[in-house]
C-alpha cells in the first residue's frame, strides 16, 4: 500500500473539487478498482491536489499506472498535473490508520469544512467495494 499526493500543475485554473473535475476524478478511481489497475483504500480530492492510500497488483507498474491515469484526464478533461507525484511505501497497519487519518482531516486542517464526515469529494474502499 502507498500513500500517494498528486498536486495539480501550477497554472491550473479550476480547483479539482468543482464538479466538473471531481467527478470524473472519481468515477475514474471507481474505474480503476473495479478492473483491478489498482486497489484503492482511499481517495481524496483537494482543490490543489489529490490524497491516496492505493495498492497496485504484482503485474502492474505504479508509476505506468498511475501516468495512464493523468493522461487520460488531461486529455479528456482538461487537467493539468505537477510533473511526477509523491509517494510513500506504508509499511505496517498502525502507518496505514495514521495517513488515513491524516488525509481525511485534510480539509479541516485546510478550514474548508468542521467534521471530515463532511467532506464530499472521496471515495473509500467501502464505498468503492458497496458497488
Amino acid at each position: 500500500m502507498f500513500h500517494i499526493r498528486i498536486r495539480c500543475g501550477a497554472g491550473h485554473p479550476i480547483a479539482f473539487t468543482e464538479a466538473s473535475h471531481a467527478q470524473p476524478l472519481l468515477e475514474s478511481v471507481r474505474i480503476y478498482h473495479h478492473h483491478q489497475r489498482w486497489f484503492c483504500r482511499l481517495f481524496l480530492l483537494m482543490p490543489d491536489h489529490l490524497h491516496a492510500l492505493l495498492a497496485f497488483p504484482p503485474d502492474k507498474i505504479m508509476s505506468q499506472v498511475i501516468k495512464e491515469w493523468k493522461t487520460y484526464h488531461s486529455r479528456h478533461h482538461g487537467l493539468q498535473w505537477q510533473d511526477g507525484y509523491f509517494d510513500h511505501r506504508i509499511r505496517n497497519r498502525r502507518e496505514l490508520e495514521e495517513k488515513a487519518a491524516y488525509i481525511r482531516f485534510n480539509p479541516v486542517v485546510k478550514g474548508l469544512i468542521t467534521h471530515p464526515a463532511d467532506w464530499p469529494w472521496f471515495v473509500d474502499q467501502h464505498t468503492l467495494d458497496a458497488k
